[in-house]
């Protein structure tokens, strides 16, 4: 290889096991992600009876702390400079700190009241979402500069989320198989979520580290920024890159549309777990069932995603991913408020959440796939603008803009849990006909057609997309000559 520096990513396939590596360290957010969009709400407002606002509260000052750290973490990952390349040094730091503050959300010492389960919640959620930060923009960044090539990237993003599929796999068959299972007192027994967190920890700690250590050998391959970085402080430069990356288009459609998705993915999340134990009235297996059977639909769907870019292309796909996944998000619940669906307890009810459950997974797989996979090539299309390679600014804007509207959304998931007068602490029980039915029929209509809503806006903002293949083609061509750098630059904020 030349000793020459490298602007642009190699357009080229990856061995198999550099993309088997890259995708293993997609578990982690995995991990997290499931553990806490899935059981925070639920376990601080149910099991340990802190009030659903608080709660809300809580997890929307953690995701709003999150979000912002995103542009910046990508823009110093974008900036770095060390032997170890701008990304692997931030995946390495961040996995210790990660798997301690994660435990600890899930370990609240004993007596606290209400005041107190408040604060060690906005704590521990702020310190888990920001070390996730330190290592999950940099990882997604190194995807997407890991190679140029149209059909590898959507490949890299599929092995990816392969990864946090599994993830999601193993989490939830340990979750619902053992330390939540109805023999050893269900959700609602306090003393299982310590160890829960304990190997889910656990886990994140491996992974992180071996992805970092089995993709090292990528370093002297990927890119560096043709142009130098903004002048100014960090803020500024932040404020500067962040501003050029909306300047771009296709890149403004983009964002738009995950924008809306991200409030409703972040209130579906939050109900989840209590639709699951009160709206359908499901044991720790079938609730196990339902939660392997979408990642199982997601896996399906990635093998799908590549042949569907070479007939749609890729922002067709993710309009197809969209409207596949809230449509079998909409129609079970209503389905059930308008008594059509199959009756609580009965073996043709698990038959339809599972089928459902299953085809959600393996459409919206299109739209994670393409969404992520257009993200690298956007970023290829403001090089050739910018001379900047941006791929941390790219990533953390989006995660900072999807991150505060899903704070969002668990925040009005907790404030209509108090709304629809939802019960809270260890007083519920765990027959859905101790709560009044009006109030289990008033969480479907807020899980079911109110969330809908924000579903209808991200297929609109994604029409007027031009970025397809010919034109990536036309990009990377251009991109071998090379573009001029922009003047406003200079070597001041350099890391």
């Amino acid at each position: 290889m030349s000793d020459s520096p490298i602007y642009t990513p190699l357009d080229r396939e990856l061995p198999r096991v550099t993309r088997f590596a890259f995708g293993l360290g997609q578990v982690a957010e995995g991990l997290k992600n499931f553990g806490f969009s899935l059981f925070v709400l639920f376990y601080y407002n149910s099991v340990l009876g802190l009030s659903g606002s608080l709660c809300g509260v809580a997890i929307g000052i953690a995701m709003v702390f999150d979000a912002v750290s995103d542009p910046f973490m990508g823009s110093i990952s974008d900036n770095h400079r060390s032997k170890w390349g701008r990304r692997h040094p931030f995946m390495v730091a961040a996995a210790v700190p990660l798997a301690v503050f994660f435990f600890c959300l899930f370990s609240p010492p004993a007596g606290l009241e209400s005041t107190g389960l408040f604060l060690w919640l906005t704590v521990f959620a702020v310190l888990t979402r920001l070390m996730m930060t330190v290592y999950h923009v940099p990882h997604i960044a190194l995807g997407a500069e890991l190679t140029a090539n149209f059909a590898e990237r959507t490949r890299i993003v599929a092995t990816r989320q392969i990864f946090g599929y599994v993830a999601a796999f193993v989490s939830a068959a340990v979750g619902f198989g053992y330390f939540f299972a109805d023999e050893r007192g269900g959700r609602m027994n306090p003393e299982a979520y310590a160890p829960f967190a304990l190997f889910m920890s656990a886990l994140m700690v491996l992974t992180v580290l071996a992805s970092a250590w089995w993709t090292r050998d990528q370093i002297p391959f990927l890119p560096i920024s043709r142009a130098e970085a903004f002048k100014g402080s960090v803020v500024r430069r932040v404020m500067a890159e962040a501003s050029s990356a909306f300047g771009n288009r296709s890149f403004r459609k983009l964002f738009t549309g995950v924008l809306a998705l991200y409030v409703l993915v972040g209130s579906e999340t939050a109900l989840a777990l209590y639709v699951y134990e009160f709206f359908w009235s499901l044991s720790s297996r079938e609730i196990l069932l339902l939660s392997l059977v979408y990642p199982v639909g997601l896996v399906v769907g990635a093998l799908f995603t590549a042949r569907l870019h070479e007939v749609w292309d890729k922002c067709p796909t993710l309009i197809l991913g969209t409207i596949g996944w809230s449509l079998c998000q909409f129609f079970p619940i209503v389905g059930r408020l308008l008594d059509v669906m199959p009756e609580n307890g009965t073996t043709a009810l698990i038959v339809s959440l599972v089928f459902v459950r299953f085809l959600q997974g393996a459409l919206v797989q299109q739209g994670y796939a393409s969404f992520s996979s257009m993200m690298g090539d956007i970023t290829d299309e403001h090089e050739l603008a910018t001379g900047r390679r941006q791929e941390g600014v790219f990533f953390g804007v989006v995660s900072f803009s999807g991150k505060a509207a899903s704070g969002l959304g668990s925040f009005i998931a907790g404030v209509a849990l108090d709304l629809i007068s939802w019960p809270a602490g260890l007083g519920i029980a765990t027959e859905a006909v101790a709560i009044p039915a009006e109030t289990i029929r008033n969480l479907g209509i807020v899980y079911g057609p109110l969330f809908g809503i924000f579903a209808v806006i991200a297929p609109f903002a994604y029409r007027g997309y031009s970025l397809n293949r010919e034109r990536h083609r036309l990009v990377l061509e251009a991109l071998k000559v090379g573009p001029e750098p922009s003047p406003e630059v200079s070597n001041s904020t350099r890391f």
